[in-house]
């Protein structure tokens, strides 16, 4: 297929009907599809997408009442989220006035089949189906993001059924208490019922992966055969079955249901098997301790053998953990839990009341001490039968991975894209080699400033976490200004892209979530209408995916955020943007170019910027400068000839197939270039552009068509003569600007005293 620059030489930049970030058939000549590391169109353009994840609302039913919870779990109800059919279109406007038309779209499995297992909810599938079939309008595209958060709204998250729990003999009231003292642990449940946003409570949802009712699940989905043999259930035919292929044979089932109502659309790319997984207890270092640097401690946190005795009943002593620098929370007391005796484990389920893992003998209750025992300590480190070192990923997650694309591709084709993600904070395994891929994979990792996201604070001094956790050098890790923050950043996304490429070959890097706190600072942004910090935040997070040279789905787009409330899930307050900040849809225009979507929009400085959506070569480097608005972009045409590339950022192979176009599109706001002047150097003699503002698009075409040809542009945009220019959002500082003059003064100061002391010795001597 040849695009229309390709075939006149009288061709004027801007003439085709699309716009750059316009991802619909139309605009690219059919479907995307993967080469290397890039998306690519049927041109052979090199696609670069940025979007959203939708939604933060998603996690929670429409029907969700937080006095009820968790009564009345079966007539749950999620049709309207991510927001309403009817609301909609203001939606997709926005996000696509904002070149933000790349869509992690989330579903949970509890959204489908919440009434029971093999009972699905067909009025949701139709909901999310005619919700997806308008994004070609928008030329927006989708993949659907299977999600999950410890597992399920009752037990501290989001994702799956509770009749789950329920199957393998939770009691769902049983899981948490109001009070401290009578909790069983197995939970904490308060931040799913409207808390979270007190001090005391913030961030305490991700250990709940360590607690009870999270690990013992997961241990079961992935690993049941090898855990817990003689956990039977019966399924929908009244057959008794393992509880591994109880559980991952419904969540198939599920899956082709999600699939046969949405996988024939244009607009949907392809699909992600599961939000952040967590293997659970598989690998547990002891059953006395978790790892530190992968599993947050915070509040009370039992071990995994303190859980068993607190979900059996017994009273017991836990440790008690308080945020810290620069450690993220070190151990300050300890707590007795569950002095009710409370027991989890229904009496009437299929362990009979009994604690799962005590029926397997990991542990035991010696009745003469009165104490709980350990029976096996290295239980989830070996195979219980074989003694074998157990891998999670590769005896557990990778194959129930490819059983899963296997799953999806019959149903629907086999272009679409398998996107896939780790353990959150780990890097790529160097296990999950060719052999253990899925055909035509995207890996869509995660990446947030856990420093920021753990204290919801932000400011010139930043931290590099990542580096901590494995080891680095305290001094090393430490940035000061926002030119620092910007540093620190890229270099964790680098690291994440740059692990990936090593270990998958060129496989394209999408950065499936990545976002910042806008309740940060003790929320006096909400007080005081400046937004500054967060704005700093979010740019310095941008550039550093710019400088990886990936796509990103930042978290979240959700309209129902609000500043009291957040998005109304465990106190995370992500949304950038909120319908009771936007003007009313009566009042909206839907053109790319109006003003009017921009309502509701807290730090579009930093969200709302250029990007090469689609480019006639090999992009090699982006560089936008919010505080000025200008930018510049570098390609080359593919060169097949060239040994060039290495599991690098900066050093891409430049083999590509044929790019039948000469027309690079460039997302450019008019946000930004309203009333001023595009200014565009460093093209060639005969090479074109134009800027469509209404399209939002800068149009260029480079006519040098020989292999590795480099084209270099800088792009300014220049108020007018005679008019003011905009002030910039903030200024961009590092410590040297900041504290040169006194280190610069001391250092002087220091050399005089050194000098006067060494002349009174000498008049001495």
């Amino acid at each position: 297929m040849k695009h229309p620059s390709l075939n006149s030489a009288s061709y004027i930049p801007g003439s085709v009907n699309t716009y750059g970030h316009d991802w619909s058939h139309n605009a690219v000549g059919g479907n995307l599809r993967t080469f290397g590391r890039h998306f690519i169109d049927q041109y052979g353009r090199v696609c670069m997408l940025r979007g959203v994840n939708l939604s933060g609302s998603s996690k929670t039913p429409s029907n969700h009442k937080d006095d009820v919870f968790p009564f009345q779990h079966e007539t749950v109800t999620f049709v309207g989220r991510p927001f309403s059919l009817e609301e909609a279109p203001q939606h997709f406007a926005r996000l696509r006035r904002w070149g933000l038309t790349f869509i992690r779209f989330l579903v949970t499995w509890e959204a489908v089949e919440h009434a029971g297992q093999g009972v699905y909810d067909t009025d949701y599938l139709a909901y999310i189906r005619n919700l997806l079939a308008l994004l070609p309008q928008y030329g927006m595209v989708a993949f659907v993001s299977i999600h999950q958060d410890v597992w399920s709204r009752y037990s501290g998250g989001s994702g799956a059924p509770a009749w789950t729990l329920e199957a393998v003999g939770f009691d769902l009231h049983q899981l948490d208490s109001e009070s401290v003292a009578s909790s069983t642990g197995a939970a904490w449940l308060k931040g799913v019922k409207g808390g979270g946003h007190i001090e005391e409570e913030r961030g305490i949802w991700p250990s709940g992966y360590q607690k009870l009712a999270a690990a013992t699940m997961a241990t079961c989905f992935w690993a049941g055969d090898t855990f817990t043999p003689k956990l039977l259930i019966k399924n929908t035919k009244g057959h008794s079955v393992p509880i591994q292929h109880f559980l991952q044979n419904a969540y198939l089932d599920m899956t082709a249901q999600l699939v046969k109502a949405v996988g024939d659309l244009e607009g949907v790319i392809g699909f992600e098997m599961m939000n952040e997984p967590h293997r659970g207890y598989v690998e547990a270092p002891s059953l006395h301790y978790f790892d530190y640097n992968t599993d947050l401690h915070l509040s009370a946190v039992p071990s995994a053998f303190e859980s068993f005795q607190l979900g059996a009943g017994h009273p017991t002593e836990v440790s008690v953990w308080t945020k810290s620098f620069p450690v993220p929370t070190r151990k300050t007391g300890r707590v007795i839990l569950n002095v009710d005796k409370r027991k989890v484990w229904k009496v009437d389920g299929p362990t009979k009341g009994q604690c799962l893992w005590e029926m397997h003998g990991v542990w035991g209750w010696d009745r003469n001490k009165k104490a709980a025992i350990v029976l096996r300590e290295s239980y989830f480190n070996k195979h219980p039968m074989s003694g074998k070192k157990i891998d999670w990923y590769t005896d557990f997650y990778y194959p129930f991975l490819n059983k899963w694309a296997d799953r999806v591709r019959s149903i629907s084709s086999p272009e679409k894209i398998v996107f896939t993600e780790m353990i959150p904070n780990e890097f790529c395994p160097p296990s999950f080699a060719r052999e253990n891929q899925p055909l035509n994979i995207v890996y869509a990792p995660h990446w947030y400033d856990l420093n920021a996201l753990f204290n919801k604070a932000f400011g010139d001094f930043t931290v590099n976490v990542q580096g901590l956790s494995r080891g680095m050098f305290p001094l090393r890790a430490f940035y000061w200004g926002h030119k620092g923050a910007r540093t620190n950043f890229a270099l964790q996304i680098r690291n994440i892209v740059e692990s990936a490429y090593s270990v998958l070959g060129d496989k394209p890097v999408v950065i499936g979530e990545c976002g910042i706190p806008m309740d940060m600072n003790k929320k006096e942004a909400f007080k005081t209408d400046d937004f500054r910090w967060q704005t700093r935040m979010m740019d310095a997070m941008i550039v550093g995916l710019e400088r990886a040279m990936v796509g990103f789905t930042l978290w979240n787009y959700n309209p129902y955020n609000s500043d009291h409330t957040g998005d109304d899930w465990n106190g995370e307050n992500f949304s950038w943007f909120s319908q009771s900040r936007a003007l009313p849809p009566f009042l909206l225009y839907h053109d790319q170019s109006s003003p009017t979507l921009d309502n509701g929009g807290r730090i579009l400085d930093a969200v709302v910027r250029p990007y090469p959506a689609k480019t006639a070569g090999i992009p090699l480097e982006f560089e936008y400068e919010v505080t000025t608005g200008s930018f510049m972009f570098k390609w080359c045409n593919p060169d097949p000839k060239s040994s060039q590339g290495a599991p690098t950022v900066d050093k891409p192979p430049l083999a590509h197939p044929e790019i039948n176009a000469l027309e690079t599109e460039i997302f450019l706001p008019s946000m930004i270039a309203h009333g001023r002047n595009v200014v565009v150097s460093g093209l060639e003699e005969g090479d074109l552009y134009v800027y469509d503002e209404g399209r939002q698009t800068l149009f260029v075409v480079a006519k040098n068509t020989q292999p590795g040809k480099v084209h270099n542009i800088q792009v300014k945009v220049v108020s007018p003569e005679g008019y003011k220019s905009r002030p910039p959002p903030f200024q961009v500082n590092d410590f040297w600007g900041d504290y040169g003059f006194v280190v610069v003064a001391v250092f002087v100061l220091v050399c005089a005293l050194v000098l006067g002391v060494s002349g009174v010795v000498e008049k001495f001597v």
